[in-house]
């Protein structure tokens, strides 16, 4: 199979049709080889509209929906991202491409440190181990931060991290009437919430919950 062929159908049949059509975005998943971040014996599904395993019982996200995500939340090259879920470290690894860095949370060690021999060209990049389903409370306010599962509602510690101006991106709601939605703090006391499509995406795992087919992460 040619990969560079397949990845050029993936952003053309793919997502280009799923109203990703920022030449920003579209360029920075054609550069991306996809197939780099999949097990060896799933590399020909790479760019399948398909969500693939990722060991303990875990997901990539479609690749449409991930070109959706990036699109809304708009990284700039002088932001600082906080992703909840590193998975595979392919989204990872589009995020680190446009922000000036990025801390990302993996609950299960094995999956993160997968994905860390896979993103060894980047210095901007800082892994943390832990359970942040409901906050990473690391002290800190971000520009972007993108929950990679679902939840129930949408975590208010994860709102009050935003800098004044910055994007929240969630899958929010009970299945099968889930929502991504891309959250904008607009003060100090107000949040703007902009839908952009419904979906339904398996939920954020935490150490507290069993790790089952209803409560995982997907990336």
């Amino acid at each position: 199979m040619d990969l560079d062929q397949a990845r050029f159908f993936m952003v053309e049949q793919q997502i280009r049709p799923w109203d990703v059509l920022d030449p920003k975005i579209l360029d920075l998943l054609l550069e991306t080889p996809r197939h780099l971040f999949v097990e060896d014996d799933n590399k020909v599904l790479a760019y399948s509209d398909i969500e693939l395993p990722i060991g303990e019982g875990q997901s990539m996200m479609f690749p449409r929906v991930e070109g959706r995500l990036l699109q809304a939340v708009d990284i700039d090259s002088s932001e600082k991202v906080l992703e909840i879920g590193t998975g595979s470290g392919y989204l990872t690894a589009l995020i680190a491409k446009q922000a000036k860095s990025v801390d990302t949370v993996e609950l299960h060690p094995s999956i993160q440190d997968t994905a860390k021999s896979r993103l060894k060209e980047f210095d901007n990049i800082k892994f943390h181990t832990g359970d942040a389903m409901q906050n990473w409370n690391d002290g800190q306010e971000y520009d972007v931060i993108i929950l990679t599962g679902s939840v129930t509602e949408v975590p208010q510690a994860y709102k009050e991290k935003l800098t004044l101006g910055g994007r929240l991106y969630v899958v929010a709601g009970s299945a099968p009437a889930m929502t991504a939605q891309v959250i904008t703090r607009i003060s100090p006391e107000e949040w703007e919430v902009e839908t952009l499509f419904e979906t339904e995406l398996t939920a954020l795992t935490s150490e507290k919950q069993p790790n089952t087919e209803e409560a995982r992460f997907v990336f």
